[in-house]
């Protein structure tokens, strides 16, 4: 039980307004509610075709649910009656909040409701296919279930073209948060998950107001085997405009967002299609889907295709093992070239025994199977000569234990009633070959994440930027290595300084975010000898070059008022936002992660020895970024960056430093 479990499977309910609450009354008689519905109306003596009551204290009862449909003035006192009559919840549908400029009317509403949950305002419902109660003011395309999917979503129209899908996918629940003025994501999302009947969970998110809450949820679901999937929208503008650092213009809201679903163990897609399908794999197969994929089809076309879009989708086809090859040989004759992608011809098609044993075999050597089959629309064609290769697509699964999807190129070519028998059968259809690997994408993402809870957020704040020699000096105390240099307020005085320095040496002028830019940075100088002074600088450093380096990498951190503290590492220097070459984590980060990450980038052949190319000291990179870690953990600590670092085959040096730091 939760403190939502009243509002979300009510046994009574009660409605106020007229043209919104008599679609509501609709809504539950259509879906057949057990329970009953209590009109409120102080002028009518019917809504919706059913008795209406003058006031909430003539109900007869304590409706567990309340759909509000008046004002938003209004809104706030039969809240604050509810409240204090102890109902289980409310719909808080008007709009006009802080939205249209209504200053503190939304935390009225918040202190009228107390202890009670209302979701909203500016919110369109609930819907329990479960149980056949709504408190939903419009149409919406589902039926009722005895187990199914949640979809949550922070946006009506969204969820509302969800419902309408035709996919086989079963909907136990839809709801709404509107303003999420009181009940947030990870409470809505939590309570929906509660219900044992839910098999997993599909968000549309806006933004996130509580990302380590959500994450403890996704960590709980994932202990019992629910998988959530998400479709972050918003993500083209950056969350943080900074001029200073690379970090904060190479890691916008795309880049950390999706680091955080990724550390909290929740699919990531991106598109609708792709949402309804990875929750038709989750409602049937749970959220572990392994990484080895075969694909068959009887076409060289299809299997073709398949390989290119798995590719782009990040879907790997693993060969067959050489038992798998003799077998399938045997059974599909010389013609046929055993691979993954594996185009089986038509030699068998429509022998049900043969057919069967191939998709077993192949099947048996992975984690699941893509069968790639367009059965002919009914209303113009015959589809039955497909029936043998359904069938031996079910038999496969079945004998193996292991999830077989049967995939339409095109999702029109699974009609509804197909799509819902397969899924009855446990073989889950998926509609469309770019959403389908894109589901199988997503759904795989997952299938290794320990979820984990990102660090705590906090209000993105001004402070200042430290001078380069400042920020040096803290990176030489935390065990990150620095060149030797000497800093002092004038170009003389730093002069007689890097008498003491080994030359080649680097002169730059303090005071600059970008030194290059501003033409503050002089390398490979024998000495300072006759160098001018820099227009603008506010001192000098003046360090020993370092040479002889085999790759730059760029390590940035830097808080994030939503995520916690997001890392950013990538190839670095000058040239740090034309190569673009960035993955980013969210903290805490292990240094398998660190490995794994640096791995992703598409550079990494270089930083690991390519083509004869020197490898360099990753290792020594990882503990550098520890430490810079550990240094976050100081709040007094906004932003690090260090771009670049230089690599060697021994050893990792942090050449420029920019730390904001309060």
């Amino acid at each position: 039980m939760t403190r939502l479990s009243r509002l979300l499977r009510p046994r009574s309910i009660a409605v106020l307004g007229s043209g919104w609450a008599g679609n509501v009354i609709a809504q539950c008689e259509k879906m057949g509610f057990a329970g009953p519905v209590w009109p409120v109306h102080p002028t009518r003596d019917t809504v919706g075709g059913v008795p209406a009551f003058r006031s909430l204290a003539d109900l007869p009862g304590v409706p567990d649910a309340t759909f509000i449909g008046v004002n938003r003035h209004a809104t706030v006192g039969v809240v604050r009656e509810l409240a204090a009559m102890g109902a289980g919840g409310a719909i808080c549908f008007a709009s006009g909040w802080e939205e249209a400029g209504e200053a503190g009317l939304q935390a009225d509403l918040v202190a009228a409701a107390g202890e009670m949950p209302v979701l909203g305002p500016n919110c369109y419902g609930v819907i329990n296919y479960l149980d056949g109660a709504l408190l939903w003011p419009d149409q919406h395309g589902g039926r009722r279930v005895e187990r199914g999917v949640a979809l949550l979503s922070q946006s009506s129209n969204i969820v509302i073209n969800l419902t309408m899908q035709a996919r086989g996918l079963p909907v136990a629940y839809v709801a709404c948060l509107g303003n999420a003025a009181q009940v947030g994501l990870a409470e809505l999302a939590g309570a929906l998950l509660a219900d044992d009947r839910v098999t997993a969970l599909g968000m549309y998110v806006e933004g996130i107001d509580d990302a380590p809450a959500l994450a403890r949820l996704a960590a709980e679901a994932a202990r019992v085997g629910k998988g959530i999937v998400c479709l972050k929208s918003g993500k083209t503008e950056l969350s943080r405009v900074a001029a200073a650092s690379h970090t904060a213009s190479l890691a916008g809201e795309a880049a950390v967002s999706s680091a955080y679903l990724r550390k909290a163990g929740i699919a990531e897609v991106a598109t609708l299609p792709e949402l309804l399908e990875t929750l038709k794999i989750f409602h049937t197969h749970g959220r572990g889907l392994g990484p080895r994929l075969c694909s068959l089809s009887c076409s060289g076309g299809e299997a073709g295709l398949v390989a290119d879009l798995g590719a782009a989708a990040g879907v790997a086809f693993p060969l067959p093992s050489d038992a798998q090859r003799v077998r399938l040989g045997e059974i599909l004759g010389p013609i046929v070239t055993i691979a993954n992608p594996l185009d089986y011809h038509t030699f068998i098609w429509g022998d049900g025994p043969r057919t069967t044993d191939v998709f077993t075999t192949m099947l048996a050597g992975y984690d699941a199977g893509v069968f790639v089959i367009d059965p002919p629309r009914p209303d113009r064609c015959d589809p039955s000569s497909f029936e043998p290769a359904l069938e031996a697509i079910v038999a496969a699964a079945r004998a193996t234990g292991k999830p077989a999807f049967p995939v339409a190129s095109l999702p029109e070519n699974f009609d509804e009633a197909l799509a819902e028998r397969l899924m009855a059968q446990g073989v889950v259809p998926l509609m469309g070959l770019e959403a389908a690997l894109g589901a199988i994408r997503a759904a795989q993402g997952v299938w290794a994440v320990e979820p984990a809870v990102p660090l705590e957020a906090r209000c993105a704040r001004e402070v200042p930027l430290l001078d380069e020699a400042a920020a040096k000096a803290l990176l030489r105390a935390a065990g990150v290595a620095v060149p030797m240099g000497m800093s002092a307020p004038t170009l003389a005085e730093v002069a007689v300084l890097a008498a003491g320095l080994k030359a080649p040496l680097v002169l730059k002028g303090l005071g600059f975010a970008h030194k290059t830019e501003a033409g503050a940075v002089r390398l490979g100088l024998a000495s300072l000898d006759g160098q001018a002074q820099m227009p603008g600088a506010a001192g000098y450093l003046v360090e020993e070059m370092a040479v002889g380096a085999v790759a730059e990498v760029l390590v940035g951190l830097r808080r994030d008022p939503v995520y916690g503290v997001a890392l950013t590492l990538g190839m670095g220097g000058v040239t740090a936002e034309l190569l673009a070459d960035t993955v980013t984590l969210v903290l805490p980060a292990s240094r398998d992660e660190l490995l794994a990450a640096l791995r992703r980038l598409r550079l990494w052949p270089l930083l690991d020895g390519y083509r004869g190319r020197v490898r360099t000291d990753v290792g020594a990179l990882c503990d550098l970024v520890g430490r810079l870690c550990d240094l976050m953990a100081d709040d007094s600590y906004e932003e690090i960056e260090l771009n670049p670092v230089l690599l060697f085959a021994d050893g990792a040096v942090a050449v420029d430093a920019l730390i904001r730091k309060g």
